[in-house]
């Protein structure tokens, strides 16, 4: 009784480690986007979206990895307890607000994919990055990781609707459904690139 009240209680300052990241993501997050707005009169940033992972969800993906179940071995194991997706309007944004936000001198990078140069097997395309960033507590600072998305509206909404048809579906999906998705992820990155190419011609006039 008494380790399962300390282990709840251990998970309880995990989450309320990982929702500060969280907070303090989205916060310089939308000081970078306002001050860009300042500067350049419009938002590279099209809106914010937050993920905390639940302790049984913790649970599920450490046993999966054949890990110890603990708070300390989620921290040790587990990049993307803390999620924040960004969602840019073009293309050029997404890499924009990586950088912005890479070049403050506290926030260390742990690894960096690129779904966008290249796509996924699926056709999902997102930047990735895995970082640590400083949490200020009551009696102390401590680096936290956490999993940053950042997407264009065009590949969150192909994203979003892949997830549903795929992933909250009871049934396996033919290969030819498959395939007609993957076209529509291309289509959908054409478009994206011809809206990108539209606006750098508008700001050209």
């Amino acid at each position: 009784m008494e380790e399962r009240q300390g282990q709840d209680q251990q998970y309880r300052q995990l989450r309320h480690l990982y929702n500060a990241a969280i907070r303090g993501l989205e916060t310089r997050l939308e000081i970078l986007n306002g001050d860009f707005q300042s500067r350049y009169a419009r938002n590279p940033i099209h809106h914010i979206e937050t993920r905390l992972k639940s302790p049984d969800s913790i649970t599920a993906k450490l046993r999966k990895r054949g890990c110890p179940v603990s708070a300390e071995s989620a921290r040790e194991n587990l990049n993307d307890i803390a999620g924040i997706r960004v969602v840019c309007c073009f293309i050029d944004d997404v890499y924009q607000v990586a950088d912005m936000l890479l070049r403050q001198p506290d926030i260390r990078l742990l690894k960096r994919q690129d779904y966008i140069a290249t796509p996924n097997y699926n056709g999902y395309r997102s930047l990735h990055l895995d970082i640590q960033v400083p949490v200020y507590l009551s009696d102390r600072m401590e680096y936290v990781t956490a999993e940053v998305q950042l997407r264009t509206v065009a590949m969150d909404f192909w994203a979003s609707l892949e997830h549903d048809l795929r992933y909250k579906s009871d049934k396996d999906i033919p290969e030819d459904i498959t395939r007609e998705m993957l076209t529509s992820s291309e289509s959908i990155a054409e478009i994206d690139r011809r809206m990108q190419e539209i606006y750098k011609r508008i700001q050209a006039l």
